[in-house]
């Protein structure tokens, strides 16, 4: 059985203010590791570092607009001073519901640079450490958006599919160092955006599931404590997390 306790671990989280990321810092604090958690919604940010940690012990809030190169080198450098990263979950991710003829160049940019271009250069920069110290784990937060075609999802689908041969990319290179990187690829998760669609959409798109209902976050928070587990022998795989909605 695997040991999924990290205890000891630094875990830096990026979008972890509300929603997935919220549920992603509480599942990894439980279990013992300290938490960098980056996001550009300070207030929510700080909010939920204090409610874990009231001491401000084991959660460090950082808030970063990672479209930012200078602020991602900035979060890594914090992050490193504090406490040498462990394991890196790419969570935060810039949404956009637009067609082909809409998407203007700008927010195909900004999707990229935060969907993709962060979360390459933020494993690039804690990864320099992990090889040092001969282990490491990270986790791309990808989507069924990057493996199916939607009308409305061309930047967020591309930058999604792209992140996902990032991740075998980056699990060739680091293999050789201990260090593991694989892609979660969920479906619809209940979170606030996801409750902000129009309800009888979201009735129309939930009917389209196996399983008959979303993903909660905490499920999807414990697919990733699995894939870092110390003695995971699991890398370069991108899992879906879907209730049926895309089986291969």
């Amino acid at each position: 059985m695997l040991d999924t306790r990290l205890t000891g671990r630094t875990v830096l989280i990026t979008g972890s203010a509300q929603g997935l990321g919220a549920a992603l810092v509480r599942a990894f604090h439980a279990e013992g590791a300290r938490i960098v958690a980056v996001d550009v919604d300070e207030a929510g940010n700080r909010a939920l570092a204090r409610e874990l940690d009231p001491q401000g012990e084991r959660v460090l809030p950082l808030r970063a607009d990672l479209r930012d190169l200078d602020a991602v080198a900035g979060v890594c450098r914090a992050a490193e001073a504090w406490s040498p990263v462990d394991v890196l979950v790419n969570n935060a991710a810039r949404p956009l519901a637009k067609s082909l003829w809409e998407t203007t160049p700008e927010e195909w940019d900004d999707v990229f640079a935060v969907n993709l271009r962060a979360a390459f250069f933020l494993t690039r920069a804690v990864a320099t450490g992990m090889r040092e110290r001969g282990f490491g784990r990270v986790v791309n937060m990808a989507s069924i958006a990057g493996q199916t075609a939607r009308p409305t999802g061309a930047a967020y689908g591309s930058s999604k599919a792209a992140l996902i041969a990032l991740t075998r990319v980056f699990a060739t290179e680091l293999a050789p160092h201990g260090i593991t990187v694989n892609a979660v690829s969920p479906a619809m998760v209940d979170t606030p955006m996801v409750r902000s669609i129009d309800a009888d959409a979201l009735a129309q798109l939930t009917a389209q599931v196996p399983l008959g209902r979303i993903a909660t976050p905490d499920e999807v928070a414990r697919l990733c404590l699995f894939l870092c587990s110390a003695d995971s022998f699991i890398t370069g795989a991108t899992y879906d997390i879907n209730g049926g909605a895309l089986m291969r």
